[in-house]
């Protein structure tokens, strides 16, 4: 068996895998990995961008190191390699755990207990929830599910099927590094500095994909792309800012405005300024469009790591 079709199988089998099961209550691998990052840390902080890129080499480079060793010893076995595929899949993409997320805030805002929405937020993203009314918590909600359907989902298939295993882990390694050490405080401007831009060069594929599923997939194609065009390079991420404005359009709603984290207060521009502000029911329509990017993306990684050995055999 190929090594695209051990991709498209296991691929398929992890995303399966989480739809079915989710992660783990104790002992997800990706929670492993933060808590050695985290060990390294401790022993490489220095405030300096050098001992911060020696910490994003020794811990995304372990990941993937680690993934290639064990591509390699089931290399002989297509049955083991399609597993290893699964489980690694399974390990790195986080689509069930986001929805799951996204509807408990969505239920208790319907509930109209605000309390238990902001204190379920921080689970989502890290905005600070007692800055947020119910519309604010809804239209956060809706921001997080589009970020992250390109992180936890679109951008580890699409590294998955560039490099396999060493890609899924190693793109997931990437993104949880960033989102320990890549933000702009006092202690992880400079030390953070490579994880951050690692993140931004390896998000960019993804992003744009999930962007353009989005697009194809959503309720109004032409108001994605609209978005998308006019809007998504006023974001101050590059890869959040394709993908929040192609949602944005797709979903018809407004997204952005005046947002706060660790008690500093953002002005980002509006997404799909002519859109109507989100309401409650708009979390449930984004997750439902965040599922059917991820699925389709996996159709289009498939295809795309099919149609490239076809060309080169």
């Amino acid at each position: 068996m190929g090594a695209d079709r051990v991709f498209a199988y296991g691929a398929a089998a992890g995303l399966l895998g989480d739809l079915l099961l989710g992660d783990p209550r104790r002992g997800h691998p990706v929670a492993v990995f933060g808590r050695a990052a985290g060990a390294v840390e401790r022993v490489l902080w220095r405030d300096h961008r050098g001992w911060g890129a020696l910490h994003t080499a020794v811990c995304a480079g372990g990941a993937m190191a680690l993934g290639a060793v064990a591509a390699r010893l089931v290399r002989s076995s297509p049955a083991a390699s399609v597993a290893l595929t699964a489980a690694a899949t399974w390990a790195v993409v986080g689509g069930t755990s986001l929805a799951r997320e996204a509807r408990i805030v969505g239920r208790s805002l319907e509930a109209g207990d605000v309390e238990a929405a902001r204190a379920r937020l921080p689970h989502l993203c890290g905005r600070d929830p007692q800055a947020l009314d119910a519309d604010g918590l809804a239209r956060a909600v809706v921001e997080s599910v589009a970020e992250n359907t390109s992180d936890a989902v679109v951008g580890a298939l699409v590294w998955g099927a560039v490099g396999g295993v060493p890609g899924l882990v190693g793109f997931r390694a990437v993104n949880t590094l960033d989102a320990m050490v890549g933000h702009k405080s006092p202690r992880y401007r400079r030390y953070g500095w490579a994880s951050a831009r690692l993140d931004d060069l390896a998000g960019w594929p993804g992003a744009r994909l999930t962007a353009v599923l989005a697009a194809a997939a959503g309720p109004d194609p032409r108001g994605a792309v609209r978005a998308w065009r006019a809007d998504a390079a006023k974001h101050p991420s590059p890869n959040a800012g394709p993908v929040e404005a192609s949602f944005a359009g797709a979903l018809g709603v407004r997204l952005g405005g005046t947002l706060s984290y660790g008690g500093r207060v953002e002005h980002r521009p509006v997404l799909n300024g002519t859109g109507r502000a989100v309401v409650v029911q708009d979390i449930e329509r984004a997750v439902r469009l965040s599922r059917r990017v991820s699925w389709l993306a996996l159709g289009v990684c498939a295809a795309a790591r099919m149609l490239k050995k076809g060309r080169t055999s």
